[in-house]
């Protein structure tokens, strides 16, 4: 372990090293890498799409007070007629000046989070299809099979929905609160890190984005760099599939994707990192095209002694970032 990583824990031994030989100079050299023929028009098209179809969003009230929110849980219609399920957060007093949409690791999530400091927005938390509360056969909820699923095809590819997702959660959200238009911000961690920078790429409506721990960055990279998750997974069925797996992930690489972003971004990227590989994690932050900003952390995917106190920093970090969507 570096001596920059010398807060982190080492309470688990993994049979690699999850800084991957990388200092902080070299993470912030990682290049994009070579960008598909076709990539633009692939997504522009499905954004099209996306944008053509009613979210139809469907509320129902779960608690009139908890912690300050208003909790529903909201249903509404992506792709494909997916139906996509989560939870709504609105403030108990106050005027809903902004809102936002919460994308999840690839855990799933089993609730909203309360913690959040924007106390005038209208919170928006969907569950990926195929995750949570959108669990639906044939997709596994399992993320070792998830991120298999229709691999082999890129216009049937799991992710691809899910990048969906996010644009009829901006549809739903502007249906419900369209006083919030020209005030929307979108976060996501590890999964919804990456699917959300698939997703920013195109999403005009959306006008600020925060990237933690973001996944899917530089693929030829992350197929390469031994991990634990998702990613592991996906590596083994590369073993024997190599050609069609990078043919279908180059479409779903979140660093090609960064450089057509040109809102605002905050990511935050850590050095030390056994499930995403912090240099795919660091190539989604260098290839943003418009203005950035860093948050570094010890660690991800991965408890450590500073853990408390960087995140605690990084909710200042995000509620600094994201004040002038209240303006």
């Amino acid at each position: 372990m570096s001596d920059d990583n010398s807060r982190v824990l080492d309470a688990v031994n993994y049979n690699f090293d999850p800084t991957y030989g990388y200092t902080l100079k070299q993470l912030l050299a990682v290049p994009t890498p070579k960008e598909p023929q076709g990539f633009d028009a692939f997504w522009l098209a499905r954004y099209q799409h996306a944008l053509a179809v009613d979210a139809a969003p469907q509320l129902t009230l779960l608690h009139e007070n908890q912690h300050g929110w208003r909790v529903f849980a909201i249903r509404y219609t992506s792709t494909d007629n997916f139906p996509i399920r989560g939870w709504l957060l609105v403030p108990v007093s106050g005027v809903v000046k902004r809102g936002f949409i919460i994308g999840h690791g690839y855990g799933g999530r089993d609730g909203p989070d309360f913690h959040l400091p924007f106390h005038d927005a209208a919170l928006l938390f969907p569950c990926f299809r195929g995750l949570g509360l959108s669990a639906r056969p044939p997709i596994s909820s399992e993320p070792n099979w998830h991120v298999l699923h229709y691999i082999n095809d890129k216009n049937r590819y799991v992710l691809g929905g899910c990048v969906e997702d996010v644009w009829l959660a901006t549809t739903a959200m502007l249906g419900l609160f369209p006083e919030t238009a020209g005030r929307l911000g979108y976060l996501g961690i590890s999964f919804g890190g990456g699917i959300g920078a698939l997703a920013l790429a195109w999403e005009r409506r959306i006008s600020r984005g925060h990237l933690n721990i973001a996944t899917f960055g530089h693929q030829p990279l992350r197929l390469r760099l031994a991990s634990n998750g998702s990613a592991h997974s996906l590596q083994r069925y590369y073993l024997g599939h190599k050609k069609q797996t990078l043919r279908v992930l180059r479409f779903y690489d979140a660093a090609v994707a960064a450089k057509r972003i040109t809102m605002p971004v905050l990511c935050a990227c850590a050095k030390y990192d056994p499930c995403v590989a912090p240099p795919g994690q660091f190539a989604i932050y260098n290839a943003l095209a418009g203005e950035k900003q860093l948050f570094i952390l010890d660690a991800g995917h991965h408890v450590y002694r500073n853990q408390a106190h960087q995140e605690a920093e990084l909710i200042n970090a995000l509620k600094i970032f994201f004040a002038p969507l209240s303006e």
